[in-house]
């Protein structure tokens, strides 16, 4: 239940949509679960003894605090409509009785009827990726999409897929993460002659639906892939894996042309060992507020080292970090929140930062021992100095 409460909007538009779909399959002999807010559903399956074929919806918080509750065993689960009298005109009620040896409880629900039904694109070619390869793409850049729905393409996650690689991207319009997989593995992959523009798929997925994909995921045991499905005509996207499906409609516009923000010319660059960098960071991520974000680094060749310097009005801090240092020292500031964020989905033992000038943008890059050496992942992450921004007014 805790895998379908989450996708169920706080607010929905219509009752129904505060309620999961149950449907009892005599044939399957399984119980399908069902939310869906219009743009996010969310499917699961279980096998059950069903004796009689039936369907309804209930609030879902009400029936996942009831079956979380319930001690370990069987719950059977009965469907009945009932009226308030006996005449003709008196409303019919619909009742789901939920029964556990610890107790009995009836709960009000609303007909199936009125609940809309998931898109079903499974007539579509499948494209299974790697359960890992999704979940290391996905936590690597989910923490750079928006919240800002003025800026609704950026709300989601850019996936593109060619015969080469398995691209995630991300951006907020200040940061830029982009990871990169190779497709071998990946089976389903479209197969071209030649290099088309219709050789890559690609779509931008809300980060909503992305973020219960990835918290699901992470609660499988199973290294079965996942097979992804997509509907261009209708910008659906579905995800299945064993007895459950995730489906969501897609966002609407064309997404920033970001890989040409990569190439630069990059006259610096900086290796530190991640762990103490994050440390220093997390210190003096203390100073900062809604008013003051910004740290100042600078790296200074001749000592080999790294300086993070925050100050406010209050006072004051001051970090040291070795580093090893090509090029001139430099003098840059980022926002903190930006940089911690970048620095802690690295999945390695050491961060290297390619700058290109005080005022120009930074890529960090994972160095030294992965954490999934198994997990083969290309990882990018552009950020924009603080003082260029406010100088030059502009975004990534």
């Amino acid at each position: 239940m805790q895998d379908l409460s989450h996708a169920v909007p706080q607010r929905p538009t219509h009752p129904i949509l505060a309620n999961v779909l149950l449907v009892a399959d005599k044939k399957s002999q399984q119980v399908h679960l069902t939310v869906f807010d219009l743009s996010l559903g969310i499917q699961t399956s279980f096998d059950a003894q069903v004796r009689r074929e039936g369907e309804i919806t209930i609030p879902v918080e009400i029936l996942s605090n009831i079956v979380e509750r319930f001690p370990q065993g069987d719950i059977t689960l009965k469907n009945q409509a009932i009226k308030a009298d006996q005449s003709e005109e008196s409303e019919t009620s619909l009742i789901a009785t939920l029964t556990a040896d610890s107790g009995r409880y009836q709960v009000r629900g609303l007909s199936a009827e009125e609940f809309p039904r998931l898109p079903v694109i499974t007539a579509q070619q499948a494209i299974y990726l790697p359960a890992e390869t999704l979940k290391e793409g996905l936590r690597g850049c989910l923490f750079a999409t928006t919240s800002d729905e003025t800026k609704l393409i950026l709300t989601g996650v850019h996936l593109k897929l060619d015969q080469d690689t398995l691209e995630f991207a991300a951006t907020d319009g200040h940061r830029l993460a982009v990871l990169q997989a190779p497709t071998q593995g990946i089976e389903g992959k479209k197969k071209h002659s030649d290099k088309t523009d219709d050789t890559s798929l690609s779509f931008t997925v809300p980060a909503k639906a992305l973020r219960e994909l990835e918290r699901i995921l992470e609660m499988r045991t199973s290294p079965d892939p996942v097979a992804l499905y997509y509907k261009k005509e209708e910008e659906i996207v579905a995800f299945h894996w064993g007895k459950q499906r995730l489906v969501s409609r897609c966002l609407e516009g064309e997404y920033p042309a970001y890989p040409e923000l990569l190439t630069h010319d990059f006259k610096h660059q900086v290796t530190l060992e991640k762990a103490p960098l994050v440390k220093a960071l997390e210190r003096i991520a203390v100073l900062a507020d809604k008013k003051e974000k910004t740290v100042k680094l600078y790296f200074n060749s001749e000592a080999q080292q790294l300086s993070l310097f925050m100050a406010r009005d209050f006072g004051e801090g001051e970090e040291l970090i070795p580093a090893c240092i090509s090029g001139e020292s430099l003098h840059i500031c980022f926002n903190i929140k930006y940089l911690l964020d970048a620095v802690k989905a690295l999945s390695c033992s050491k961060v290297q930062m390619q700058l290109t000038s005080s005022e120009g943008a930074a890529i960090l890059v994972p160095e030294g021992n992965r954490d999934k050496p198994h997990v083969l992942m290309d990882v990018k992450y552009l950020l924009m100095p603080v003082n260029y921004l406010h100088l030059q007014g502009r975004e990534v």
